[in-house]
């Protein structure tokens, strides 16, 4: 039996060549430092560039062959031999959007007048109260009334130069970062834009303002499904989407099509939950009646058709309405019926958001190639 040393197991293997280079397994450095000799037992690995070369099982042969023919036929090297596959360079990712923004919400309804801009303008404010910092984007870009609801309607955001950009600082109000396309047109004139200006101007309230840091970035999305919906879930990804509707039929019917949307595989958002607006009528004077002038708990039975969370019900009451258009949300007065209301939503949501990021991976962006992915 003839002497084995590492040395004459890499001259045996330098007969072998890899297909297509003229260049031998050694001087390609494919020979690991590891070989091995057991009495006539020989093992060792060879390091292929990736785990699917097609030349794997005949390089594989070859080293075998070239052990048995160039060194001795007894050796024991069938078997012995490991193959290893270079690890995968690492990817750089790009930088991502708002990397300061812990949780992105947006709010959505399936329909208009069910008072999504109102729940977005209260949430947002409870959960200022609550401590948190928080963002609100009006995203209704054909219908902007978030600058109404804070009393801004004249603001004007300004520019401030950031490293080498200018950057859109929003408007503060009631411990909340506002932005809103209403901020920069005239409020008397009517937005007459096809569906990629509204879209680029959606992307550049987002990509072209210092939101800075945040809790809870809240976006409040037109009615119904549009372009809009589907720049923002490809701009951003989205924790997760709070419905709004109210209790009568024709509203939850498109809330179920605002669930779906967001729930579907194209999209693949989570929903944290339905906010049942106007859910009853309290008079001020009356704060223990109830008249249910929509229908009763439309929006709590939709919740578990749907197996999702019903996170608050919210009444009308006058204040509601007043409030709004004076611009003071009525989240401001906690110990208010609403207030309460809201109070109890931004609590909810909180607790929804956190058992969400606690759960399940991270929302990723949509990307659409040909047809939608995720």
């Amino acid at each position: 039996m003839i002497h084995l040393y590492p040395k004459l197991i890499t001259e045996a293997l330098e007969k072998v060549r890899y297909p297509g280079t003229g260049k031998n397994l050694v001087e390609m450095g494919m020979i690991e430092d590891d070989i091995r000799i057991e009495a006539n037992k020989v093992s060792f690995s060879i390091l292929f560039e990736k785990p699917n070369d097609p030349f794997i099982k005949s390089i594989v042969k070859a080293a075998e062959a070239a052990i048995l023919t160039y060194i001795d036929e007894e050796i024991d090297i069938k078997g012995n031999i490991q193959v290893k596959t270079k690890p995968a360079p690492p990817v750089d990712e790009p930088p991502r959007l708002l990397p300061d923004v812990k949780n992105i919400i947006a709010i959505t309804s399936g329909k208009g007048g069910v008072g999504k801009s109102t729940v977005a303008a209260n949430l947002a404010v409870a959960l200022a109260r609550l401590g948190y910092k928080v963002g609100l984007l009006d995203a209704d870009i054909f219908g902007p009334s978030i600058p109404k609801m804070f009393d801004e309607e004249e603001a004007r955001p300004v520019l401030e130069k950031m490293g080498e950009k200018d950057r859109i600082i929003p408007v503060k109000k009631y411990g909340v970062k506002i932005l809103s396309i209403g901020f920069f047109v005239n409020k008397s004139d009517a937005l007459v834009w096809r569906g990629a200006m509204a879209s680029n101007a959606l992307k550049q309230l987002i990509t072209d303002a210092h939101w800075g840091e945040l809790d809870y970035f809240l976006i409040d999305l037109p009615p119904g499904t549009s372009d809009i919906h589907l720049t923002l879930v490809q701009t951003l990804a989205v924790t997760g989407v709070i419905v709004v509707t109210t209790p009568q039929e024709v509203a939850l019917a498109d809330a179920r099509k605002g669930v779906d949307m967001f729930t579907g595989e194209k999209i693949n958002v989570p929903v944290l939950g339905l906010v049942e607006n106007m859910a009853w009528f309290t008079p001020a004077e009356l704060p223990e009646n109830k008249y249910y002038l929509f229908g009763k708990e439309g929006g709590k039975r939709l919740a578990e058709e749907l197996h999702i969370h019903l996170l608050g019900q919210i009444p009308i009451v006058q204040s509601i309405c007043e409030g709004g258009d004076r611009g003071k949300p009525v989240a401001l007065n906690e110990n208010s019926i609403t207030g309460i209301a809201f109070q109890n939503l931004a609590r909810q949501t909180v607790e929804q958001v956190n058992f969400r990021n606690e759960h399940f991976e991270a929302t990723q962006k949509v990307v659409v190639g040909n047809k939608f992915k995720h």
